[in-house]
């Protein structure tokens, strides 16, 4: 006996949960602000098939590098404020600046967005934030796709990733080849967790401690919710500003690891760099998140940023000049520490020493 819908009716793609229109109305409210996401290179309009990127400016030879990441559950944060327009912000930012680290400069992104129903509205909040991120780094949005998962996703849920490309020539291709004894290590502030480290965060503050996202906050002088969802910093452009006019050996994103394991990914055998904790303060959230959740410090190193978003090595004689570079930009900074040649070839590549004066 064949089933029958509830009507009579044949059954639907939008009775099954997708619903097309809803698709194309995000697309008609989102279309112009992804067309402010572009550069000269980028050929036709979005709604093809695939982005078209002509690779011009008298390359040598140019490699091309790519990055895809997401935002995590930063997104859980985002969801129950039912405030969706800056964590497109936070997903350019954890691509862009992986491709920096080597020298790249970030050249268009492509998005993906799983919602279990498409919402408009929210569809365009979230390219309204990766589209101001594309133009914050200096790359286009060169299209993406929107997929609705009715019964994989529950209607209200979404998460988002991104993939991007950069181009470098290949003999100026930053990396651990590069870095000598002696180059110092520069610190580039954080705006606060970035996209790392909510599961721990939010297990703390919302789960043992019972915060209200919608309280506010002495220390930090504003919601917890609005703490927890400020953007990650887009370094991009700071770090390609660096490039031009200091002798950088190589750079590394402080994300999942913490600082000294990120770091160490971007340093040869054989050399260590020391890192004076006592150089900087950690902001007001991380040492409630290590008061109230009884957070050890390894324990926080290897999670959160700590302060710390992005690390610059330089040669020496250009270290003055790289502090100057970013404060100019208006990025705090200050010398975190050096490199040196390593006692022994197996020990960590990375290590942190001291205390902050205030945590």
């Amino acid at each position: 006996m064949t089933e029958q819908t509830p009507s009579g009716a044949g059954a639907s793609y939008a009775a099954a949960g997708v619903d097309i229109e809803a698709g194309d109305r995000a697309v008609e409210l989102f279309a112009p602000l992804a067309k402010k996401a572009s550069r000269p290179e980028v050929q036709g309009g979005l709604g093809g098939f695939a982005g078209l990127f002509a690779l011009k400016g008298g390359y040598r030879e140019p490699l091309l590098a790519a990055s895809t990441d997401g935002v995590g559950t930063k997104i859980a944060v985002a969801q129950a404020l039912d405030k969706h327009d800056t964590v497109g912000l936070d997903l350019v930012a954890m691509v862009v600046d992986d491709l920096v680290v080597c020298g790249a400069e970030p050249l268009f992104l492509q998005d993906y967005i799983a919602v279990g129903r498409v919402v408009p509205e929210r569809v365009a909040e979230l390219v309204s934030g990766i589209a101001e991120g594309c133009v914050q780094a200096g790359c286009a949005l060169l299209g993406g796709e929107t997929a609705e998962h009715p019964g994989l996703m529950g209607p209200d849920d979404y998460d988002l990733s991104a993939t991007g490309v950069g181009v470098v020539e290949a003999d100026a291709v930053l990396g651990p080849d590069r870095v000598r004894p002696g180059d110092v290590v520069i610190a580039m502030g954080a705006s606060g967790l970035h996209s790392n480290g909510y599961s721990l965060a939010r297990k703390v503050l919302l789960d043992i401690d019972r915060m209200s996202l919608t309280g506010h906050v002495e220390e930090f002088g504003r919601t917890l919710g609005e703490e927890l969802l400020e953007p990650t910093r887009i370094y991009a452009k700071d770090c390609l500003a660096l490039i031009a006019e200091t002798d950088v050996r190589t750079f590394a994103h402080v994300t999942g690891g913490g600082l000294a394991n990120n770091l160490a990914r971007v340093l040869p055998a054989g050399m260590v760099a020391e890192l004076d904790r006592g150089t900087w303060n950690p902001a007001p959230v991380f040492k409630m998140i290590a008061q109230r959740g009884r957070v050890e410090r390894v324990e926080m190193e290897k999670t959160f940023n700590m302060g710390v978003g992005m690390v610059a090595v330089v040669a020496p004689e250009d270290a003055d000049r790289a502090l100057a570079v970013l404060t100019a930009r208006h990025i705090e900074c200050w010398t975190l520490g050096t490199v040196k040649k390593a006692k022994d070839a197996d020990a960590a590549r990375a290590v942190l020493v001291g205390d902050h004066p205030r945590f």
